[in-house]
């Protein structure tokens, strides 16, 4: 267990580097912003935070390997292993070349398939949200100045505060009206988006989040911090989430009903 408090620490230490390059783009007047392939925007902080987080890695983690999302997967020097970081240098990066100040760099060491570090820090809301295996999850504006977190203990759908990201990645894989029943029927429906809704859940300000598909550099970080949290994370179908998942994230309490209402109808 000493191990991943080490490795958080270091993730720390990633997350302060990523903070410095990122707040001082945002809503700079010559950031640079192109098209990736899948028509999705990179801006040059983007390319900038992943480059500095992997030098970091290089030098501190020189067994461990890689997988960004600008850059994909590189496997350390020293041969393939079971430990690897995830890194989204800014999840929410539509927000971020709009001015919008809910952006984040998410971090995750990986064992395996098994995210068992998970670090998500957004510098322009003044906050951070990190948790390790085993020892528990906790916000704060920084590690020295932090506060443990747990998920909310709503029973019902009736009573629960729910998130969603947008609605059109329900209707394309055929599943906008069960989406749209839950609105419904749930006491409250905001769709905050991106790491925001799970960070929320696991602070126990709202109680179920779920989207039709995420990459593993979107999840990994959330995972530990909604688990360690009291919540539970699995895809549609109940099953652990990979990399291009649907993704249903609950205070744990509410993970059936929600697992339930949005269930393929034949």
């Amino acid at each position: 267990m000493a191990g991943y408090s080490d490795d958080l620490a270091l993730a720390h230490l990633l997350a302060d580097t990523a903070d410095a390059i990122s707040t001082a783009r945002f809503r700079a007047l010559d950031l640079r912003v192109e098209a990736k392939p899948d028509l999705t925007p990179v801006s040059d902080a983007d390319t900038a935070v992943e480059k500095a987080v992997r030098a970091t890695l290089a030098r501190a983690r020189p067994r461990d390997g890689v997988l960004g999302e600008e850059f994909g997967r590189s496997v350390a020097a020293a041969g393939p292993g079971s430990r690897y970081w995830v890194i989204d240098p800014i999840d929410g990066t539509k927000n971020f070349v709009r001015g919008v100040p809910i952006w984040a760099t998410l971090i995750a060491l990986m064992e395996g398939d098994t995210p068992v570090v998970g670090l998500v820090s957004a510098p322009a809301l003044g906050r951070r949200w990190w948790a390790a295996r085993g020892l528990g999850a906790y916000a704060g504006k920084h590690q020295h100045a932090a506060t443990r977190i747990s998920v909310s203990s709503v029973r019902s759908l009736a009573d629960a505060s729910f998130c969603y990201a947008s609605l059109n990645g329900w209707a394309d894989i055929g599943r906008l009206d069960q989406m749209l029943d839950i609105l419904l029927g749930v006491w409250r429906s905001r769709a905050y988006g991106d790491f925001y809704g799970y960070m929320l859940l696991a602070e126990g300000a709202l109680d179920a989040m779920a989207e039709p598909e995420l990459s593993l550099w979107d999840m990994a970080a959330l995972i530990p911090i909604v688990t360690e949290a009291g919540g539970k994370i699995t895809d549609l179908d109940g099953r652990p989430t990979g990399d291009k998942t649907s993704v249903v994230g609950t205070n744990g309490l509410l993970h059936e009903s929600v697992l339930a209402a949005l269930a393929r109808r034949s």
